[in-house]
């Protein structure tokens, strides 16, 4: 038990001291994580304005909350989790679980006919701290996000998506190449460097190929 206390209060003071974390807060950002976003966009130019983004996995709110500035008046932001989100502006928010069918109805109904520009995805599983456990899970989630894009999106368009290296990346990437013109793994700056996860940057969708 006192291990566990004293490893929590070190996460505490880490967390505290993050500069990403302040910064985050003098800024008015919902989470860290923006800087990711933020970073990875100026790169890659994925969001921009006019377009149509879904973010899976959005509570507290940090990447949406950046992509909806990104898009502007002209955008639209979907948003989806099993946790709540407080409103933003330029973010439509449905809670509940993608994978539904439910869910699922709701966020193309909320497009209206309109099919995505770009997915983004910033889930992980509650981690147990045991890899044998956690990559599993973390590559369950970043196949189901792969799954909704592939069917949601335009063609031509992109997906950013969290991963951890580890069981099941290697081929999940073969596999999301031939599937996109375009695909290249980031570290964003705010990413601890001790942690597994890259972010993949897909883009220019192929029209998927109807059997003969």
């Amino acid at each position: 038990m006192g291990k566990k206390k004293s490893s929590s209060r070190a996460w505490l003071k880490e967390h505290h001291d993050d500069p990403f974390v302040q910064r985050a807060q003098r800024e008015g950002y919902r989470s860290r994580a923006v800087y990711k976003l933020i970073e990875i966009n100026e790169k890659d130019r994925l969001i921009q304005p006019g377009m149509s983004v879904l973010d899976l996995g959005s509570a507290p709110g940090g990447w949406s909350q950046v992509a909806g500035v990104l898009v502007g008046d002209r955008g639209r932001v979907l948003a989806s989790d099993i946790l709540p989100m407080d409103h933003l502006p330029n973010v439509t928010f449905i809670q509940g679980d993608f994978t539904e069918q439910e869910t699922y109805d709701q966020l193309m109904q909320a497009l209206s006919g309109r099919r995505l520009d770009v997915v983004i995805s910033d889930m992980s599983p509650n981690m147990s701290g045991l890899a044998a456990v956690d990559q599993p899970r973390a590559m369950y989630l970043v196949e189901l996000a792969t799954d909704l894009a592939l069917r949601a999106l335009s063609p031509g368009g992109a997906m950013l998506t969290k991963v951890f290296q580890g069981e099941g990346f290697e081929e999940w990437f073969r596999q999301i190449r031939e599937r996109f013109e375009r695909v290249i793994t980031r570290k964003p700056s705010a990413s601890r460097p001790r942690s597994r996860e890259v972010y993949v940057v897909a883009t220019g969708l192929k029209v998927a190929k109807t059997a003969a």
